[in-house]
């Protein structure tokens, strides 16, 4: 999902009959990268005997290496290819990388090497060259949310519109970490319909009602009320990256409501009830010359792009309080 133009590319070389025998797969983690090689390996024909996954943190040494060399050689058991899926590939000693290159420059006709990596810039330009690659980019937050609705439906439960996204956001573009928090959601919870309430009980998530308080206080320029949610936030251990995203989103809906009639539907859907009548509200300060304006909106970014700068995280949320608010 969300790989359409390497999904197209794989499907027409395997139509065309144009295998390559070296593909190199980067991108972020749970973007798909090994499960998008192991359905290229059953998609040429290859038996499960005929595809062997290797960890490459794990057997990163010359040795690893050298064992594959001596095997690649040998036919396949039941298939017209062997596949070897080499995962975290840029955790492979230099030793074994110079004892892979030898292989890639003259692999065997029977021979398909699949490489995968989080680290596309510790991979030598020797490997790269030799091998077709593919960048796989994270997936929106729209599309996790679908499949996390997708895969609730299935599991017969049911999320409301405010906890699929916010288990989308801290998935942080990885389909593997947004389903592994769903997972845990499920197994938590004993109610088959689930709301963003819930979702924020059992994910440690900050509550709705303590972002929305920072973004009232902040909109009102109340510095105490705004420095107060913040406070609550870092002594209840909450991540400042996921406060501000959430803070971040919130006013980014109240902007869009406030100036494009248009986008009430699409923010309508994405929220619970509460939420919107929230946004709504917020939205109508315009009138009054108490909204939100851009400026505001631009110090929560700056603020937002300074936290993992910071020795101390709440830190730069509080200045962008005081700068606008002071």
């Amino acid at each position: 999902m969300g790989q359409d133009p390497i999904v197209t590319a794989l499907k027409d070389a395997i139509t065309n009959k144009r295998i390559a025998h070296a593909y190199l797969f980067s991108g972020s983690r749970g973007t798909g990268k090994t499960s998008v090689a192991r359905i290229f390996a059953k998609s040429v024909g290859t038996a499960d005997d005929d595809v062997y996954e290797i960890d490459a943190a794990s057997n990163r040494g010359i040795d690893d290496i050298r064992q594959i060399r001596e095997h690649v050689s040998v036919l396949p058991f039941s298939s017209p290819f062997k596949v070897y899926i080499i995962d975290e590939v840029h955790m492979l000693s230099k030793d074994a990388w110079n004892a892979l290159l030898k292989t890639l420059e003259e692999p065997p006709s029977h021979v398909i090497f699949i490489l995968a990596t989080t680290e596309l810039d510790k991979v030598p330009d020797t490997i790269i060259s030799r091998c077709q690659t593919f960048s796989f980019r994270k997936p929106s937050r729209e599309i996790l949310r679908t499949e996390i609705l997708r895969v609730a439906k299935k599991e017969g439960a049911q999320l409301d519109a405010g906890a699929a996204d916010l288990i989308a956001l801290l998935g942080d573009g990885s389909f593997r970490d947004a389903l592994g928090m769903l997972e845990k959601v499920l197994s938590t919870s004993k109610d088959k319909k689930l709301t963003r309430e819930e979702v924020e009980a059992i994910t440690g998530a900050p509550r709705a009602g303590l972002v929305n308080q920072f973004v009232e206080s902040f909109i009102a320029k109340n510095a105490d009320k705004a420095l107060a949610a913040v406070n609550e936030a870092e002594k209840g251990g909450i991540s400042m990256n996921v406060f501000v995203t959430l803070i971040l989103e919130k006013l980014r809906f109240i902007l869009l409501v406030q100036h494009s009639p248009a986008s009430q539907s699409s923010v309508k859907e994405r929220v619970s009830p509460d939420d919107w009548l929230f946004i709504e509200g917020e939205a109508k300060k315009k009138t009054s010359g108490a909204g939100l304006s851009p400026l505001m909106l631009a110090a929560i970014l700056e603020a937002a792009e300074g936290i993992g700068r910071a020795r101390i995280e709440a830190l730069p949320l509080e200045l962008a309080v005081v700068k606008v608010c002071g």
